[in-house]
């Protein structure tokens, strides 16, 4: 199996249609649907990238990824904000808490699989 991405949104259709996008791709998918189940299994799994939707229940992806980054053991850990919120203000706190990418829904498939290509660099 390919690198680990933990994909974390809470629009279970969506996340659905990712996995598969990501599997296709080659990549092993492990998915949380609330941001407290995402850092926990972040933590857990070690994934090889994060895709992290803004508006999660319990904790959102600012703080995610804050927590995240600000942690020498999953620092490293390229995290792509995925979300449908395209204002600079976001995009500028997305930047503040560590994010390593920002892409904004809806979103062009290849261009995240580009991305993640990029972050991961294999």
């Amino acid at each position: 199996m390919g690198k680990k991405i933990l994909l974390v949104e809470d629009e279970r259709d969506l996340s659905t249609a990712m996995v598969f996008r990501l599997e296709a791709n080659g990549y092993t998918a492990i998915t949380a649907y609330d941001g407290q189940d995402g850092l926990k299994k972040a933590k857990k799994e070690k994934p090889d990238l994060i895709i992290l939707d803004l508006m999660l229940p319990k904790m959102d992806g600012y703080k995610v990824c804050a927590l995240l980054k600000g942690d020498t053991r999953y620092s490293k850990i390229p995290i792509i904000i995925f979300t449908a919120r395209a204002q600079d203000d976001d995009m500028k706190m997305a930047k503040e808490v560590g994010a390593d990418a920002y892409i904004t829904k809806p979103f062009e498939p290849e261009t995240l699989i580009l991305k993640i290509k990029e972050l991961i660099k294999e």
